[in-house]
């Protein structure tokens, strides 16, 4: 399938033909990488969602962290930090974890597994739509890891201050591999599938 780009470097336009596997297409003036297609796309976007999609469930079950204050233990997990911080009328604050740690994970997977269903069955309605979902999971990525800076920085003060012995539970540790596999899982998927006909994604 021919298609006509412009170079992202030196926006030269020009055509780019079919680039079969194992094959890069290049820019005639500066060498930039026009096209690459990615291989097994649908299968590892299919393998890192699915894989993300059952760590989510521990993410949000067991705690993230567990923390010593004078000899009181207690444990959080994302959904206490997210009521106390409503709690404490922190609901800015509240909204943002709630949306980076349970919603935008959700959303992004969700959205990964219907762009590869409807490519896999070679579906043609709605490109323009699934186009601006791949825009949108695009976007809203870096939304995911919010909170794991903000924990960061907590554990850091915390330590700092010597005032509590600060360890990661098991839902950090899962919580992690949510965000990593979503990661890989959007990398995977190449949105130039979305317009090519359904004999040419079998």
């Amino acid at each position: 399938m021919d298609t006509t780009v412009a170079c992202p470097t030196c926006g030269l336009v020009q055509r780019v033909e079919g680039v079969g596997r194992g094959m890069v297409a290049e820019c005639v003036r500066c060498g930039t990488t026009l096209r690459s297609p990615k291989t097994n796309s649908l299968a590892r976007t299919a393998a890192f969602s699915l894989a993300a999609l059952m760590f989510y469930v521990p993410a949000n079950i067991y705690p993230i962290l567990h923390m010593e204050i004078y000899g009181v233990r207690s444990e959080n997990t994302i959904w206490d930090g997210t009521v106390a911080l409503y709690r404490q009328g922190e609901a800015l604050v509240a909204t943002i974890v709630l949306l980076a740690s349970l919603v935008t994970p959700f959303l992004k997977l969700v959205g990964l597994f219907y762009l590869v269903i409807s490519v896999k069955l070679g579906s043609r309605r709605r490109r323009i739509l699934r186009t601006w979902i791949y825009r949108g999971l695009d976007v809203i990525g870096p939304w995911a890891m919010l909170d794991v800076f903000l924990l960061a920085i907590l554990v850091s003060l915390v330590k700092l201050g010597q005032l509590a012995t600060v360890t990661p539970g098991r839902g950090l540790i899962a919580f992690t591999a949510v965000v990593v596999l979503t990661i890989l899982a959007t990398t995977s998927f190449d949105p130039v599938l979305i317009w090519t006909n359904a004999e040419e994604t079998s």
